[in-house]
Formats: structure tokens, C-alpha cells, sequence
């Protein structure tokens, strides 16, 4: 399959404490694959985009687990690294859907953490694709896994791709103060930027948010708003504004800004309009959130179609 997404970053093993206890009750875990960009690539592999992953993971079980479940989704792994010696990174949660989910990272030193930009030359740079998908995460892994995503930005710029930033800041990695200009530094070279309205109120320094990252370089801004929608503002002044995709019995919603950011990328790589990726991106958001796990209930693109239509449909 012709690659069509480059993304990068840290794959990791996901232990969720079973039956909804907190960590502090906790007595068994379900190991997943999870990690942003991973999640992304998986959900643009069900949707049948070509994509291709570029990281590192340790040469333990959890790496071979990693390997085997992106390679069996169909994503191309030929970018990722099997470190000797080095071990993979964990996190480790809740999923408590009545209050707010403890988070914990054990990844310092991993694999993922020692990504640089000769895996980027390994892999063989953005490999002719159309569309480099970053996030927030990454340059917060460590000075070299900065440094790759600004050579993959770099090589994607002179390939004439587009680029993608989702936010994801995660305060458990790095402060506001410090996320905050790096990430301000790669939303001004990227295509498309999108985050929670927080998010984006941090990286442009203040509101509007959508106006300001437009004028400091981004030609459309998502604004992920939850269960309120989804919204996005072009820099020539053309607007969008969606309504959320309404499921039942939200289970865990971690992933569901993963799964929005596959949905939305699927859309626009078909040269559908804007508004219809934001649908593509709130429908398979929904989708996510009604099991647990961060990619278990990512549709596939006929039950997306499906669910558009107005699904769901039994198949007897």
C-alpha cells in the first residue's frame, strides 16, 4: 500500500486497572498498545489510509507486543526501531467514568525517549507521503526526539506535505511554561493545528487562540470541544462548526482526540470538504469512547460510513 501519513513518537504498553477500580484498589490490569501517534495510525490503517510509523521500542515483551499488534493493523513498521538493552515505556491509568482518571508514566530512559532524527533517515524520511502528523508529546520526550520532529518537519516542508500538529500537552511530562514556546515553535510551521481550547489558548499565547495561530503561520485551526463539537477557523476566514456524534454509554475517553485526528486526516486525504472531516473526526471519536481501551472500538471506514448514515445496523 502507497504510504500516504508519516507520523512519529513513542508507542507504549497501556496497563488500565480492571472493573473501575482507582490505582489504589486496583488488583489486575488489561495490557493495550496505546500512545498518541500509534493510536492515530492505527485508526487511518482501519479507515485504509497507507501510514507509516517511525520510533523506538525496547527488545522486552512489551516491544514485541507493540510490533506485532501495529504490524497485524496494517501500518507499515519499517521506522520502528528495536532498541537492544533498552526497555519500553509504560502508562499506567484508571478508568473511572464517573469522576476524574489518575495517569501515572514510567518511560524515562525508554526506548521511545532516545528517538532521533537518524530514525527518521532510517526509515527513509517522510517516504514521498502526503501528510506528516505530529503532537505535542514527542518534543517532550527528550533533546533528540525534539530534534526529530523538527528534521521530520523539515523534510516534510520539502516534500510538500502537510503538516499536522495536535497539542496533547501533557503536564506530567512538562511544565506550561516550558511546553508552551516549544510547541508554539512547531504550531507556527504546521499546516493544520488542533487541540482543546485550552491547549490552543496555551500555544498561542492567549485568546482568540484560533486568530492567533493563523496569523503566526497556520492555514486551519481544529478546536476539539468534547461533548460541545468540534469547530475549525481557516486563515481565510472560513469557518465550521459540528455538532458532537451522540453514542451511548461512554465508557473511556481516553484516545477519543486520537481517534478525532485519524477521522479528520481519512476525510481530507479523500479531498472531502472541512466540515465533513470534522464529522469524520467527531464520529470516530464516539466511537472510541463506548469500550475500553484507547483504539479497541476504532471503526473501520464502512462502519464510519455506517455511522454517518446514521447506523448502527445489525448484520444477522
Amino acid at each position: 500500500m502507497t504510504i500516504e501519513v508519516v507520523t512519529l513518537g513513542e508507542p507504549l504498553i497501556g496497563l488500565v486497572a480492571t472493573d473501575h477500580r482507582s490505582l489504589a484498589d486496583a488488583r489486575d490490569y488489561r495490557a493495550y498498545v496505546v500512545g498518541a501517534e500509534s493510536n492515530v495510525a492505527i485508526g487511518l490503517a482501519r479507515l485504509g489510509i497507507g501510514v507509516a510509523y517511525v520510533g523506538r521500542v525496547g527488545d522486552d515483551g512489551f516491544g514485541t507486543m507493540i510490533v506485532r499488534r501495529l504490524r497485524a493493523e496494517g501500518v507499515d513498521v519499517t521506522g520502528l526501531t528495536v532498541e537492544a538493552g533498552a526497555t519500553t515505556g509504560l502508562l499506567i491509568r484508571e478508568v473511572r467514568p464517573s469522576m476524574a482518571s489518575n495517569v501515572l508514566y514510567r518511560r524515562a530512559g525508554s526506548a521511545g525517549s532516545r528517538l532521533s532524527p537518524d530514525d527518521l533517515v532510517r526509515a527513509g524520511g517522510v517516504r514521498g507521503a502526503h501528510w506528516l502528523h505530529l503532537t505535542g508529546i514527542t518534543p517532550a520526550l527528550s533533546s533528540t526526539a525534539a530534534a526529530t520532529v523538527d528534521a521530520a518537519i523539515d523534510a516534510a516542508r520539502s516534500a510538500g506535505a502537510t503538516i499536522s500538529l495536535d497539542i496533547n500537552h501533557r503536564r506530567r511530562l512538562w511544565s506550561d511554561e516550558a511546553a508552551a514556546p516549544v510547541l508554539r515553535g512547531i504550531a507556527s510551521r504546521a499546516d493544520v493545528v488542533l487541540g482543546d481550547p485550552a491547549e490552543l489558548a496555551l500555544v498561542a499565547g492567549g485568546e482568540p487562540s484560533e486568530r492567533r495561530l493563523l496569523d503566526a503561520g497556520a492555514t486551519l485551526v481544529v478546536t476539539k470541544r468534547g461533548a460541545l463539537g468540534a469547530r475549525s477557523l481557516a486563515g481565510n476566514g472560513a469557518s465550521a462548526d459540528v455538532p458532537p456524534f451522540v453514542v451511548a454509554g461512554a465508557i473511556d475517553t481516553i484516545g477519543a482526540g486520537d481517534a478525532f485526528c485519524a477521522g479528520f486526516i481519512a476525510a481530507r486525504l479523500d479531498h472531502l470538504d472541512i466540515e465533513t472531516g470534522l464529522r469524520w473526526g467527531a464520529a470516530a471519536a464516539a466511537a472510541c469512547i463506548t469500550v475500553e481501551g484507547d483504539v479497541e472500538s476504532f471503526p473501520s471506514r464502512a462502519e464510519l460510513l455506517g455511522m454517518l448514515a446514521g447506523g448502527p445496523d445489525t448484520v444477522r
